[in-house]
């Protein structure tokens, strides 16, 4: 059904039709693709950030389904919401992007060699075929890579981290924000909710780089009133810059360590007040959860958003 619409908008679009409707899809799909109109106007411009940190090692934090397999199918949720997007643009208009990225980039050259496939640009394809090639082939290509790179990051137990912290310091503007205000910027950031790397450990008062289960201990923040003791102490991340205005963000698979799930709370404080001092447009948190559910909740930020 998809490809039978897709095609019909690839004919439109040869035609040069400029009232190109929005494709309706089968109620047999998942809910994001019975969901109508879930797009604006704007072109999609989505970056997925990858913690590959031992926080994916199935003997240290076993769960059903694996962290990465969860990875991996919020991943791939969001290729589908890609060619919905693709579906109701017509092919002569999408010009939407979406990437995996690594920060810092992993030492492994095999790894980096199969993340420069997770990389798609619109607006550089001007074939509708090669379009409609695309279209068909988003969402194996990412989970085809995808396991190959988290079956090498686990097999060698090599977890390089992320160092998100400092991604928001340098990278963000340049990797995650167009220029063209035709775009909405979604970054996603699969995660526990614990931020360290060993290049961000600097401290400023009560302010930090990182945030790390000793260091809540350490803060006193495992007692009732911590709240009052967080706001009062001006703790939280160091922040550098004010100018996210034109991103949206979802953080997904916090995770707090099984012994201290109040954790939860502190990490979301934590990032919500960073959002907000680095005035993020919009941003939603939560915690791991089955696919289908955290399903749902994409549905309701990429609508809210």
């Amino acid at each position: 059904m998809k490809n039978l619409l897709f095609l019909c908008s690839l004919a439109l679009a040869l035609l040069s039709c400029s009232n190109n409707k929005k494709a309706k899809t089968s109620q047999n799909e998942p809910a994001v693709l019975t969901a109508g109109n879930i797009t604006s106007d704007k072109q999609l411009n989505i970056t997925i950030l990858l913690d590959l940190s031992d926080r994916i090692e199935p003997t240290k934090y076993p769960i059903k389904p694996e962290h990465f397999e969860r990875d991996i199918e919020i991943v791939n949720y969001f290729t589908e919401i890609f060619k919905i997007d693709m579906e109701q643009k017509g092919a002569f208009m999408a010009n939407g992007k979406i990437k995996v990225i690594f920060s810092p980039r992993p030492d492994d050259d095999e790894i980096n060699k199969i993340a420069s496939e997770l990389s798609i640009d619109l607006s550089n394809v001007k074939n509708t075929k090669e379009k409609k090639k695309i279209f068909d082939n988003v969402s194996s290509t990412f989970r085809t890579n995808l396991e190959r790179i988290y079956a090498k990051t686990i097999e060698t137990k090599n977890y390089p981290g992320s160092d998100i912290w400092r991604f928001f310091k340098n990278d963000v503007a340049d990797y995650a924000i167009s220029d063209d205000k035709d775009y909405r910027n979604i970054l996603v950031v699969l995660t526990d909710g614990y931020l360290y790397h060993a290049s961000s450990k600097d401290k400023d008062g009560n302010r930090s780089m990182y945030l790390l289960p000793i260091d809540i201990k350490k803060n006193g923040f495992r007692s009732s009133n911590w709240k009052e003791k967080f706001e009062e102490g001006d703790y939280g991340y160091i922040s550098t810059r004010d100018n996210l205005d034109n991103l949206d963000v979802l953080v997904l698979e916090i995770s707090p360590t099984p012994q201290n799930k109040d954790d939860e709370d502190i990490i979301k404080s934590y990032l919500k007040k960073w959002f907000r001092e680095m005035n993020v447009n919009y941003y939603e948190l939560y915690n791991s959860d089955l696919p289908q559910y955290t399903k749902t909740r994409i549905d309701k930020f990429i609508k809210n958003g």
